[in-house]
């Protein structure tokens, strides 16, 4: 496979990935709490996170094995943690922390536990998530428009 078609290939890649998540975060989450009670509507809306978590991190492997190709085939010897890299590692630790971190906190701060309301903590989750989708996007864009380099 050229450089250019896996770059393409990861391309769309990552604007798949970034429509999974806002369809689940825009659609998804959003809809059941429109229809259902809020304690079903939560357990559904955390299962549907949960599964993107895990998607998102298999997804953040799978790319950065793909640039790593990419950056192997392209016979430039810059680094190989470029602006895509980057922003790839930044996804998977938004994914980290608003997920992995902040999941278990909320669920204590539901119970009336720790120091910051559930709120306050779903306010920063949700900011994560936002992060994470634009990141997503501009690397779609990245690496549908540009040369492999």
């Amino acid at each position: 496979m050229t450089p250019q078609k896996l770059q393409r290939a990861a391309g769309f890649l990552t604007g798949l990935w970034a429509g999974v998540l806002l369809g689940v975060g825009f659609i998804g989450a959003p809809a059941g709490f429109a229809s259902t009670f809020p304690e079903t509507a939560g357990r559904i809306a955390g299962r549907m996170f949960m599964q993107e978590a895990y998607l998102s991190l298999g997804l953040s492997v799978l790319l950065l094995l793909m640039l790593r190709r990419i950056w192997q085939m392209t016979e430039t010897r810059r680094s190989i943690l470029g602006a895509d890299a980057l922003m790839l590692l930044a996804v998977a630790f938004c994914t980290v922390l608003g997920y992995f971190g902040l999941q278990p906190v909320m669920a204590a701060a539901k119970a009336g536990q720790g120091s910051l309301s559930f709120g306050a903590l779903h306010g920063i989750s949700m900011s994560l998530y936002a992060v994470k989708a634009l990141l997503l996007l501009v690397l779609a864009w990245r690496l549908n428009s540009a040369k492999p380099a």
